[in-house]
């Protein structure tokens, strides 16, 4: 009798979503409006809300709602920014826009003519077309865009779109000179900087000369994976005595309850991109997820007892890229003929550090590990538990709250991640225990990109910001990451933020954390 029920229920439940799913478009217009969500949901369990019950108007909200949420209608999306994050004033801005620019002129300024084009590979670009890019994007955005300038030189589109030209061409472009290059970058950031003087600069241009900064930060940290993937050494500006030395291991899983919780970015967070709108309520069983990410010697004694070479460990997808790649370990190990491993960092081999997160690894390989060790990789909406949520104080589910980093919602400092760059590389994973989030768990910022289970796909309620090649043209091929890591800059990041990579990348500054496998 009450399988039958249960059975019953379910049916009833399909039934719904199918009916939601035809009518989910017209009902969220009439909803939210003709900008899709334009106020932020929160779920509540019990009967203690005190607003009036939101009747759920997508399928997501009705999956929250059978899941056993009460959802609410709380703040106006168009309200003024609560305290989640300050937009930064015009002297931020200019500072921002010199500190991008400078880090950008500081990757390169060690490397050879010879270097900043190198060898035509599918995960990089040639440097000396990739700075050039992050001028014309900034240059596109904040000046011709929002300010109707016309092109600082003459035919940059034609060379620098890379919407518009294929990566395999960009080695055979007529690129002006390094000296050329590096004039169009200065002219660019110095017309951006003149613009931030204009007192009555709009916030729309201001969002745009966001843009611009973020994007060179992304590009930055590649130009440090791409570094590192022609073994080219060490930049310029790393001090490796900024580490925080040996910390050790900390091994253990954080326990994390189930619950309501808002996945994605609330309203009033000052920048945001396309992907991470808006927060949404979903249902989240309780899991466990381990405290900090996989280290070098937990993966080490998964490459010695053959995990690469057998079968059972690897999907159908890994293991078909796993044989085309030849791979036996990660990507920059080589064992030396008396047995000890060694990792290439930069044009240096040192000796695996036990301790540190394991770094370059692809999806395919952190899956097979987690099925070695009777494992799993988070799902995204996990991680981002693990990461902002806190526990209720009733000491049952979770809390309503949501901190915009793992130790709250201030800015991140040197005590609390790993990031930025300057170290030179990852710490060990026991490091930095001031950034611990509510349930524990240790470097969710900073250090190394974590894989996560999902595919990414956008957020119920999606739109297009006016960069429309940032996310839409890779829902569905590529896995998120979420974290940063070392070489990522403080003001690119939150708990929200999601960075995404096909499942063969294993260029990226990218390693795993795991959660125990779920009861059947």
């Amino acid at each position: 009798m009450n399988y039958g029920k249960r059975l019953m229920s379910t049916l009833w439940a399909g039934f719904l979503a199918v009916v939601i799913l035809a009518v989910g478009q017209g009902c969220g217009e009439r909803f939210f409006g003709p900008t899709s969500i334009c106020e932020q949901l929160r779920c509540r369990r019990g009967d203690r809300a005190s607003e009036a019950t939101f009747i759920p108007c997508s399928p997501v909200e009705w999956v929250a709602l059978l899941s056993g949420c009460r959802l609410t209608r709380i703040e106006y999306m168009n309200a003024q920014p609560t305290s989640l994050g300050a937009s930064p004033t015009n002297s931020d801005l200019a500072q921002w826009v010199r500190d991008s620019r400078s880090r950008t002129l500081d990757l390169i300024s060690d490397l050879s003519d010879e270097q900043l084009l190198g060898p035509r590979l599918a995960i990089v670009n040639p440097l000396l077309w990739e700075i050039g890019h992050v001028a014309w994007f900034q240059e596109k955005w904040a000046l011709r865009h929002a300010a109707g300038q016309a092109p600082v030189r003459p035919g940059v589109d034609s060379l620098y779109d890379s919407a518009a030209i294929a990566h395999d061409t960009r080695w055979d472009l007529l690129l002006p000179s390094r000296q050329e290059t590096l004039d169009y970058l200065r002219a660019v950031r110095d017309a951006v900087l003149e613009r931030i003087e204009d007192p009555r600069l709009s916030d729309s241009a201001r969002y745009f000369i966001q843009l611009g900064v973020f994007h060179e930060d992304m590009h930055n940290e590649a130009f440090t994976y791409t570094r590192q993937t022609h073994g080219y050494p060490l930049p310029r500006f790393i001090r490796p005595e900024s580490s925080p030395g040996e910390a050790g291991p900390l091994p253990g899983d954080a326990e994390i309850p189930g619950g309501c919780f808002m996945l994605g970015a609330l309203p009033g967070e000052p920048f945001v991109f396309d992907n991470e709108k808006w927060a949404h309520p979903i249902a989240v069983e309780a899991f466990a997820i381990a405290r900090s990410a996989v280290t070098q010697r937990e993966f080490q004694d998964f490459v010695a007892a053959g995990g690469y070479r057998r079968r059972e460990f690897w999907s159908e997808p890994g293991w078909t890229w796993r044989l085309s790649s030849e791979a036996e370990h990660p990507v920059y190990w080589e064992r030396e003929a008396a047995g000890r491993w060694l990792r290439r960092n930069f044009d240096h081999w040192l000796p695996l550090e036990p301790h540190h997160p394991v770094l370059h690894v692809n999806w395919w390989e952190a899956e097979a590990y987690c099925k070695w060790a009777g494992r799993r990789l988070p799902t995204e909406a996990e991680w981002e538990v693990a990461s902002s949520a806190e526990g209720a104080s009733s000491g049952q589910g979770l809390a309503e709250t949501k901190r915009r980093f793992p130790w709250g919602d201030g800015a991140p400092s040197s005590e609390q991640a790993n990031l930025g760059g300057g170290s030179g590389g990852a710490a060990d994973v026991a490091a930095f225990p001031a950034g611990d989030s509510a349930f524990g768990c240790r470097q969710m910022i900073g250090n190394v990109w974590e894989w996560t289970a999902d595919n990414f796909e956008p957020y119920p309620g999606f739109e297009i910001d006016p960069y429309r090649e940032y996310s839409q043209p890779w829902f569905g091929s590529h896995k998120v990451l979420r974290g940063g890591a070392w070489t990522t800059q403080p003001r690119l990041l939150r708990n929200t933020w999601r960075n995404f990579y096909m499942p063969d990348r294993r260029d990226v500054w990218a390693g795993f954390r795991t959660c125990r496998q779920k009861e059947l």
